[in-house]
């Protein structure tokens, strides 16, 4: 599910700081349960795993999954102009090697400070946590590259990806 990839960028930019199911369903503008039935999705696809009461990310499959699979389970869809949080190459960190004419891809929100085009997030918690956390902002923008980008934003988009999860390891 969608936003069991949410949760599970959630766990790889908090590394080994302390979390209750309580203070991540906060972050990220979820219920308890919901956090808990992803982390156990998440689990039972050897994407993290529970070491002596500590669950940790299996780097080579988070990468494997999020490289090969996330393009297809979160197809992308892209609607009218609207405000919301840039995302692609309008988004931290791609938004520093690319510029465009254009208006960006954004994350549709109210609240939001940049007009561009609609670009739906793999799941509405995506806006809650970025706004919360700029290091899962910055994930899940290279993540939309994966999923939508142009074979030089998704080229440099892998590149950050891995060394990301290379520090998190």
């Amino acid at each position: 599910m969608p936003q069991d990839i949410v949760v599970l960028l959630k766990l790889l930019v908090m590394q080994d700081q302390k979390w209750s199911l309580a203070s991540l369903a906060g972050e990220l503008g979820l219920s308890s349960s919901q956090v808990h039935y992803a982390i156990n999705r998440c689990m039972k696809a050897r994407l993290i795993v529970n070491r002596d009461g500590n669950v940790q990310p299996m780097i080579g499959n988070v990468e494997e999954f999020l490289l090969h699979a996330v393009k297809y389970i979160c197809a992308p869809q892209r609607g009218e102009p609207t405000r919301g949080l840039p995302t692609i190459w309008g988004g931290a960190p791609l938004n520093k090697h690319f510029r465009s004419q254009e208006l960006p891809p954004v994350w549709p929100d109210p609240d939001g400070q940049c007009k561009g085009f609609a670009f739906a997030p793999i799941h509405r918690s995506a806006v809650v946590g970025a706004k919360k956390d700029p290091q899962l902002y910055e994930m899940l923008v290279l993540l939309d590259a994966l999923r939508d980008g142009r074979v030089r934003e998704k080229n440099m988009a892998i590149k950050m990806l891995k060394d990301r999860l290379k520090e998190s390891s």
